[in-house]
């Protein structure tokens, strides 16, 4: 992590348990966490808790958001 909490694409996927890959899938379709392109594209760990508990739910019953199994 860089002394202003980003995270390379690398530790983002490790730190919300996603392969590098389907990060990169959700970045094309808009459907992940936000993050930022330097050159390298980066995350910071509080938009990648806030994007985790926006998809929380109450119950099994709820639509959860789909995350491709990779």
């Amino acid at each position: 992590m860089f002394p202003d909490g980003r995270l390379d694409v690398k530790n983002a996927a490790t730190y919300i348990g996603l392969s590098e890959k389907t990060l990169a899938m959700m970045r094309c379709e808009g459907s992940g966490p936000k993050f930022i392109k330097l050159g390298r594209i980066f995350y910071f760990r509080e938009d990648l808790d806030a994007w985790i508990r926006s998809g929380r739910v109450s119950s099994t019953a709820q639509q959860v958001r789909l995350v491709s199994a990779s």
